[in-house]
């Protein structure tokens, strides 16, 4: 069993940064992609960002590129979200997400173990 726990959300204005961090529980994390999704009000879940299992390879959504970066520390079990240059647009909750495979995925139905979620607000 995984269990996953995010933290570092907050209110933020336009133009700031937050880090999100995600913890995992568990032997696993190591041999698992890891992934960002999140979710605004009335809208559906999207896909943010995904590392592989080494730190690698990542893949990001076009909305973030360039502004987001997600890096992982084995050592620690621990996933981490940079954001920088946020936007209202980015206002949602922000899940992080433990995949099935090694590699990077988009496919939320690929991901089996998923956290509580952090609130992201960015006010303009």
């Amino acid at each position: 069993q995984v269990q996953l726990v995010e933290s570092g959300g907050g209110l933020v204005q336009a133009g700031g940064t937050l880090r999100l961090s995600c913890v995992s529980s568990g032997r696993t994390f190591s041999s698992r992609a890891m992934g960002w999704f999140r979710q605004a009000p009335g809208k559906e879940r999207e896909f943010v960002t995904s590392i592989s299992w080494s730190g690698g390879t990542t893949r990001y959504a076009d909305s973030v590129k360039g502004r987001f970066a997600i890096s992982r520390d084995n050592t620690k079990n621990t996933v981490y979200l940079q954001m920088n240059s946020l936007q209202p647009e980015d206002s949602a909750v922000y899940y992080c997400a433990a995949a099935r495979g090694l590699l990077t995925t988009t496919n939320d139905k690929e991901y089996d173990y998923w956290g509580q979620g952090t609130q992201v607000t960015v006010s303009s």
